[in-house]
């Protein structure tokens, strides 16, 4: 999770918009690698959020599981805090219900992949 500083002041996940040409995997990864400072490789697809931004337009985020490969977070001006946290620790820490189901989806997917 990462702490996005005023005006949103928000515990979130890692995301970000895409730059013209790019794929959703090279978006996720520069953008985690921006705000986070790590390095990471794709391991899984975990799902897809829709919801308006706070400016009320609607917004769609791909997110995926990942593993750190190389890298340490350093506080920048997107982010300013980063944790890591339990499964069910993360879902009653983030800020937003989007965020919150898409860690119910990990659970279903980590299921699915110890089977």
């Amino acid at each position: 999770m990462v702490h996005r500083p005023a005006p949103r002041d928000d515990w979130s996940l890692p995301k970000g918009k895409l730059d013209p040409g790019e794929t959703l995997v090279a978006c996720a990864l520069r953008e985690v690698e921006e705000e986070t400072g790590f390095a990471c490789r794709i391991l899984d697809v975990v799902g897809t959020t829709e919801y308006a931004d706070r400016r009320g337009r609607p917004k769609e985020v791909t997110y995926f599981l990942m593993e750190v490969v190389e890298g340490s977070f350093v506080a920048n001006d997107e982010v300013d805090d980063l944790c890591w946290l339990q499964l069910d620790v993360a879902r009653r820490a983030l800020t937003y219900p989007h965020d919150r189901r898409l860690l119910r989806l990990l659970d279903t997917l980590s299921l699915a992949r110890s089977g």
